[in-house]
């Protein structure tokens, strides 16, 4: 079994930090910033950030109507924070011209959790994710209002959403990436040789 390449979006955000979370998890880990390095890999993490710079500068690169593609055509794709958002395929209080790749049927609340200062971390149950609860850093970070029927939630903090998974789509608005605790960068490691698995 060969080792799966894993891109991480580097537009905006915490990239370096889910490179190395990728590479404990055992994938070969790239930045993505241009369509022909989005082709070269399997899956893709769409980091924590700035949502709404993230969207622009995706369309500047060119990037954004090939990663809806790939996204849409199945590849796995994992997005923390404002990644979270943009994986959602509807947004509750977007920014004027702020566009998403979509692919999770889940409406999204920007900064719900509060502004910067407001920051966090909690233990949250992951359901998938075994052993002691994944410690979540909140910063700035959204919440899940609603998902469809093809949504399975797989943790909420305070009686909100805040991990979800639809298919080969997963996203969480907290940052395991800043934690040194791998576990689910390696379920989305998992999911993405699952992904190969099925097409090979």
């Amino acid at each position: 079994m060969t080792t799966p390449v894993v891109g991480v979006l580097a537009l905006q955000g915490d990239v370096r930090e889910h490179l190395v979370a990728l590479a404990a998890a055992d994938a070969v880990a790239r930045p993505v910033r241009r369509p022909e390095e989005l082709a070269e890999v399997d899956g893709l993490v769409v980091p924590g950030g700035e949502s709404t710079t993230i969207s622009k500068l995706a369309v500047l690169f060119g990037v954004m109507d090939p990663l809806r593609a790939r996204v849409r055509a199945g590849m796995p794709v994992y997005g923390t924070c404002a990644g979270m958002i943009m994986l959602a395929d509807k947004i509750l209080d977007p920014r004027s011209g702020q566009e998403t790749i979509g692919g999770i049927d889940m409406i999204v609340r920007r900064n719900a959790f509060g502004r910067q200062n407001e920051s966090f971390e909690s233990a949250v149950d992951v359901r998938g994710i075994d052993g002691a609860p994944v410690e979540g850093v909140f910063i700035r970070a959204p919440w899940v209002e609603s998902v469809g029927a093809d949504v399975e939630v797989l943790a909420e903090h305070d009686g909100h959403i805040v991990a979800v998974r639809q298919g080969n789509a997963l996203a969480t608005s907290f940052h395991p990436e800043l934690t040194g605790d791998h576990r689910v960068h390696a379920l989305f490691v998992d999911m993405v040789h699952a992904n190969r698995a099925t097409e090979s």
